[in-house]
């Protein structure tokens, strides 16, 4: 067990330095590259902070919707077998809606600033 701070505050306060300590003293190319890092560190913390719940989420839909057990990378394949063997289609009760909260949840973490994601957030 370590102290805080936890993994997910440093890089947080790494990319929150170069956000706002950094990036006004850098310039041209090297302004994008260091972008590009602040946002993948971004995406990194707010990984850490999400994962585990929509993964827990996702396996207990899957285990739902096929009827088996498994790590969520055995039921994710399976399920893409059983719609690639025509087993499983939207038509499917519970497939659509797992589709659709599987997407949102990883939205969360990789685009979280997307308009209609944003939108979509607003409607439930």
């Amino acid at each position: 067990m370590q102290d805080e701070p936890t993994p997910a505050e440093l890089i947080k306060a790494v990319a929150d330095f170069l956000r706002n300590e950094i990036a006004a003293e850098i310039k041209g190319h090297n302004a994008f590259k260091l972008r590009v890092g602040i946002n993948a560190l971004d995406l990194v913390t707010r990984q850490l902070a999400l994962e585990q719940g929509s993964d827990a989420a996702e396996a207990a839909r899957l285990k739902q919707l096929l009827g088996m057990d498994g790590a969520l990378i055995e039921l994710n394949r399976a399920l893409c077998e059983k719609i690639a063997n025509g087993e499983v289609d939207l038509q499917t009760p519970g497939l659509s809606e797992h589709l659709w909260q599987t997407t949102m949840d990883k939205l969360a973490v990789d685009q979280p600033n997307y308009a209609s994601y944003k939108r979509e957030l607003g409607n439930k």
